[in-house]
């Protein structure tokens, strides 16, 4: 499952993908998943793919413990067809820093996260006249093919619905409910709940921003716990198929990393 706000090991590699592949100019603008935790109802487009990458910084104060992750995320999309493309995401190389403010002991921890294999389905363009949202539906697996520190437990499946509306004055809503069947520490299956919401605004043909509340986890104390933040960010594309993105993320309960932000790099060919 995708994080808003989540080692720079993939900028190179797409530095070097911009510099050694020609550039295909599409009519529109680049639509990314990043950097809010709500999808794009968008597909790439057959034959075309996209890779979005960036820096995640994580902190966190709970218990007498104090931690610090930096992850890589990278999202690569791949166009099957009009309606139709495959998906492969992951957190990426993860280094966590934990240390007891008590004792003032540190403990470190670096590998891969977990893959996460999946398909999303375009299944309704939007209309703005007639106030018809884009729609689409998000079918994913998480894999439990991380480093020990960062595996989750098994294959945990997750299915997520998209609904973007576009308004007046180039303001827009997204709406992302959806379900995730996890594990949790004692190795039982149990079901949580997904739910955002971001209203974009558009200020020019390149810039823009948006606000989100989202709930990335809905389930009980016993499962982790219900995971809210509040996010805020925006976006610049350079040119029709590069985007550069940034956003910062604040948890509203204790279930939530305290403080979270993102910079990243979206390229489309």
């Amino acid at each position: 499952m995708k994080s808003p706000l989540r080692s720079a090991a993939p900028w190179p590699l797409l530095l070097a993908l911009c510099a050694s592949c020609p550039t295909v100019w599409a009519d529109e603008a680049i639509s990314t998943d990043r950097p809010d935790f709500v999808e794009s109802s968008d597909v790439v487009g057959k034959g075309r793919y996209q890779i979005e990458t960036g820096l995640g910084f994580e902190r966190n104060k709970d218990a007498g413990l104090k931690t610090r992750t930096t992850t890589t995320p990278t999202l690569l999309r791949v166009g099957i067809d009009e309606a139709w493309e495959f998906r492969v995401e992951t957190d990426g190389y993860t280094r966590l820093r934990a240390q007891d403010l008590t004792s003032g002991a540190v403990a470190r921890e670096r590998g891969m996260s977990d893959l996460a294999l999946g398909l999303k389905w375009h299944t309704q363009d939007g209309d703005a006249a007639t106030g018809k949202p884009g729609t689409a539906w998000l079918f994913h697996a998480d894999l439990n093919s991380g480093s020990q520190a960062f595996r989750g437990q098994g294959v945990r499946p997750s299915v997520r619905f998209v609904a973007e509306w576009e308004l007046a004055d180039e303001w827009s809503v997204g709406v992302m409910p959806g379900l995730l069947l996890d594990k949790n520490g004692d190795g039982k299956r149990f079901t949580s709940g997904i739910l955002a919401v971001t209203v974009g605004k558009g200020w020019t043909e390149k810039l823009h921003s948006f606000v989100e509340l989202a709930a990335q986890q809905i389930t009980s104390s016993r499962n982790g716990g219900s995971v809210l933040t509040f996010d805020i960010g925006g976006a610049y594309t350079l040119t029709n198929d590069v985007q550069l993105d940034v956003a910062l993320s604040r948890g509203l309960n204790k279930y939530t990393p305290d403080l979270a932000w993102t910079v990243g790099l979206s390229v489309r060919f």
